[in-house]
């Protein structure tokens, strides 16, 4: 078989990839073998591929093909989340450019522009992870909106609502102006922001005094319903029972009494506007106040704003503010640092709002996920210093807003039958809800036509909740085949910030629905940063193109790259000369094969030298596998890879190859070049889950193979005893070679010329690695000595002394003098530091560490001596 002589990796990719498809080796089936299952965490159908997706997607794959390799049924499920936020804002965003408003179309035709956009769009991000080799079964994909996914969604909603665990409830919550919806308390981003603490009177109804309040929110004014003071306030008990003025509503509002205002903030007593603050609703409820609300589901004004209404809330804090200063309502304004809810998704300041909206109760379902996690470990976390977030989010969590004010997503299965505030019931479907609706209402007169479905939809996260149980369609068919057999899934691969968001809940639901964990571990990435520690983002304009990364680079070298950056639940330093790296890396080994294949074979006897050196090798690669091993069962994904990347370039090519190549236009013997292809292969194996392409190229070139022999389909090398002795012996036998290189190199002795060493045995090293020693130095003898060696440069090892002989083979007299004028230097350098230790003042104030490393410096000096002047003796 021809072997090009580059490594072409786009060719190599395409073809592997439509192989491996063709013969559905990622395609799993339930049969008798153990199965191995991770479901992808869905990106959003919306999306594109980023370097998260490309780290987290990676290490995934990594996971699957080494599981495939050990003999499991592996299944890697892929899909994407419908994303209601982020795909309805696209949706709109590209109607408004058509001239079509939202508020202008029914339901059904405005999903259907979200199905045409969602099917035009929604497969890209999953075709981009082919480019980067993952083997998911694409069989299996799914999508959140898909039919069957529904059905599980709108089940888990009716089971819950009639356990009594989902409510509706008018309640404070979260509002996005921008998306026009309702967001969970774990949507919101609370930033710092500088703004204003504005001071302001009012009047007192009846006389002349005064009251002034401080607030970060002039524009709410308008919705103020009473003055809050703190009864032990002798400051104001001339103000209890009275009333003020609200300035240019002209408002009456009373002056109410609670221990709940700080006496330290502002001027000691409080402004309420119970529409508009979740704690002054609390004390609204308390005191009976009346709610005003002043602004449109768009933060515009309402009627409520009186002159202000159309305006935007921001401008109206601008305007109102200059207005109030003008007409001597405004006292001062300080700067006040402040913190801001912003949404996740569309980044506008959260206005808090009264809403009728649908809850989910927390405090019984996240019992069970808590002693999961903490107590039974049934769940581990990794890396676990992240069990202390997962503990305070679920120990201080609250109930579960649902409910979303978008058409795109999972409509809330709540018919309406009438005006009343409980004329309503919960149902699979319309049919299932009239039959309801005819019990609870006594109307037997009732149709469909009479019933109102709940316009809300459901929170993206209530979909994916479900998704470890719902790709295997286990909510729906709770006994079916599939669920049964890949339900727990083993390992889950996700950011740390969306560890509540998806995690947990996942973990809620997998014990409320099934009785039990949906996953074994939890492997928490870090988030991809450039060089500068930042994060990157689109926004930034520092986060590269991932698929002109792997047009570049090539797939192997771009998943090298990414890993070699990335420590367990550590944030990833991000830089292209990792990928680079991993290039090169695809290059050396496939350099490594064509030497190999390069090779004549002859029927000749195996030289010593050969034997020893495969012998040492096979038990280098055991240890290395351990470590790899070891590595894999702590998900030190990196530390696996670099394991292999040192055994791969530094034993297998540098040392191994050197070790057994045959002597210029020789051939090698059968026997070794036999074996070294059997380590290859083993060493291929291990390079697989890293870098598909390149290993199965590889594989394939080897010899001619059936499908069912694909590296991909393989067996992962198995642990063997280890001899440590033998690796030890190589060890110091590479120091040895290493020294010699080092005197041909200084010495400028060329590597044809041969040399001969001589060594006194203080260690009492083996000498197993001899013949070795012999050929890497290309030494004509190495002999064993009792003395020193005249004429000769030495070197040591330990306490072993070797002596190469240089008389003829370099100019006596200018070595003498190259060693005299360093032992001079070196000397110096011996009295400068030990003047420095002869300092007490040095020694008494200094840091141990710095004092310990002066005596290190004092140390090597005196052994350099000792060395230069050995030499230096034998060459006179």
């Amino acid at each position: 078989m021809n072997i090009p002589s580059k490594y072409d990796a786009k060719s190599v990719e395409n073809k592997w990839y439509e192989y491996w498809m063709k013969h559905d080796f990622f395609h799993s089936e339930p049969d008798e073998r153990e199965p191995y299952t991770i479901v992808i965490p869905p990106p959003n159908v919306t999306g594109v591929l980023h370097m998260g997706h490309m780290l987290n997607n990676t290490i995934q794959d990594v996971l699957i093909r080494k599981a495939r390799l050990k003999g499991y049924n592996a299944c890697w499920v892929p899909g994407t989340d419908h994303a209601s936020i982020a795909t309805e804002a696209k949706v709109v965003a590209k109607l408004k450019e058509q001239g079509i408003n939202k508020t202008d179309l029914s339901r059904e035709e405005f999903l259907e522009h979200a199905w045409d956009w969602t099917h035009e769009y929604g497969g890209v991000i999953l075709d981009q992870l082919k480019k980067l080799g993952c083997s998911c079964d694409w069989d299996r994909t799914k999508f959140t909106m898909d039919g069957d996914m529904s059905a599980a969604v709108i089940k888990v909603f009716v089971d819950l609502y009639e356990k009594g665990l989902i409510y509706r409830g008018y309640r404070m919550v979260n509002w996005d102006p921008e998306a026009k919806t309702t967001l969970s308390d774990e949507e919101v981003i609370y930033e710092e922001r500088q703004g204003l603490l504005y001071y302001i009177s009012y009047a007192i109804e009846g006389s002349d005094e005064k009251i002034t309040i401080a607030t970060t929110r002039p524009e709410t004014i308008l919705g103020d319903t009473a003055i809050c003071i703190n009864p032990n306030d002798e400051r104001y008990s001339n103000l209890k029972g009275k009333k003020a003025i609200v300035p240019l509503a002209g408002r009456v509002i009373p002056i109410i009494e609670d221990e709940y205002v700080d006496l330290e903030f502002g001027t000691g007593c409080l402004k309420v506007t119970p529409a508009h603050d979740e704690n002054d609703k609390k004390l609204g409820d308390k005191h009976n106040l009346e709610v005003v609300d002043i602004f449109n589901d768009d933060a515009t004004l309402n009627s409520n704003g009186l002159h202000y209404e159309g305006k935007d809330r921001f401008t109206v804090r601008k305007e109102i503010s200059k207005e109030l200063e003008e007409k001597g309502f405004l006292v001062k304004t300080e700067n006040h640092l402040n913190k801001v809810g912003t949404s996740e998704r569309t980044k506008a300041v959260i206005e808090p709002r009264l809403s009728d909206q649908w809850f989910l109760k927390m405090e019984e379902l996240v019992k069970p996920a808590l002693k999961a996690v903490l107590d039974d470990k049934e769940i581990k976390l990794f890396p676990s210093k992240f069990e202390n977030t997962y503990r305070h989010w679920l120990e201080n969590i609250r109930d579960w807003n649902i409910s979303r004010q978008l058409w795109w997503g999972h409509q809330i299965p709540a018919y309406y039958y009438g005006d009343g505030e409980n004329d309503f019931v919960v149902a699979e479907n319309a049919e299932k809800a009239l039959l309801k609706a005819k019990e609870k209402s006594g109307k037997s007169a009732l149709t469909v036509n009479d019933l109102k479905q709940d316009e809300d939809s459901l929170d993206t996260w209530f979909s994916s909740w479900l998704w470890p149980m719902s790709v295997f369609n286990g909510i729906v068919e709770p006994e079916n085949k599939e669920i049964s057999y890949y339900y727990p899934t083993n390992d889950l691969v996700t950011g740390p910030d969306i560890l509540f968001f998806w995690v947990a809940r996942m973990i809620f639901a997998g014990y409320e629905f099934r009785g039990e964990k949906p996953f074994s571990n939890v492997y928490l990435t870090g988030l991809v940063r450039d060089k500068q520690r930042r994060k990157m983002s689109k926004s930034l304009g520092n986060s590269p193109d991932a698929l002109k990364l792997i047009e570049e680079f090539g797939a192997d070298g771009v998943r090298v790259g990414l890993l070699l950056s990335s420590a367990a639940g550590n944030d990833l330093l991000f830089d292209e000369a990792l990928c680079q790296q991993g290039k090169n890396f695809a290059n050396k080994v496939w350099n490594a094969f064509r030497l190999i294949k390069g090779w004549e074979v002859a029927n000749i006897e195996q030289p010593g030298y050969a034997s020893i050196a495969i012998e040492w090798y096979k038990n280098k690669f055991q240890h290395t596998l351990k470590n790899i091993e070891d590595q894999f069962s702590k998900y030190r994904i990196s530390d696996a890879l670099m394991a292999t990347y040192k055994l791969v370039w530094d034993d297998f090519c540098s040392w191994l190859l050197e070790m057994i190549k045959p002597a210029y236009q020789q051939p090698i013997d059968a026997k070794t070049y036999k074996e070294v292809i059997a380590l290859f292969e083993a060493n291929l194996k291990l390079l697989h889950p890293f870098m598909p392409f390149l290993s199965e190229e590889i594989w394939q070139h080897m010899e001619e193979r059936k499908p069912e022999e694909a590296l991909i389909v393989s067996h992962w090398p198995e642990i063997e005893n280890v001899d440590e002795k033998i690796i030890g012996e190589f060890d110091f036998a590479a120091e040895v070679i290493s020294g010699i290189r080092t005197i041909r190199k200084e010495k400028n002795i060329a590597f044809k010329n041969e040399i001969s060493v001589s060594v006194i045995n203080n260690e009492k090293a083996s000498t197993m690695f001899d013949s070795i020693i012999q050929k890497l130095g290309n030494i004509d003898t190495l002999s064993y000595v009792d003395d020193k060696v005249e004429g000769a440069i030495s070197f040591r090892v330990k306490s072993n002394e070797y002596f190469v002989p240089v008389a003829g083979a370099i100019d006596v007299e200018g070595e003498i003098s190259k060693i005299e004028e360093e032992l001079k230097y070196t000397e110096g350098f011996l009295r400068s530091v030990q003047k420095k230790l002869s300092n007490e003042r040095f020694v008494n104030n200094a840091p141990d560490k710095v004092v310990a490393m002066e005596k290190q410096k004092e140390a090597d000096a005196l052994a350099k001596i000792e060395t230069l002047k050995e030499s230096l003796a034998s060459l006179k």
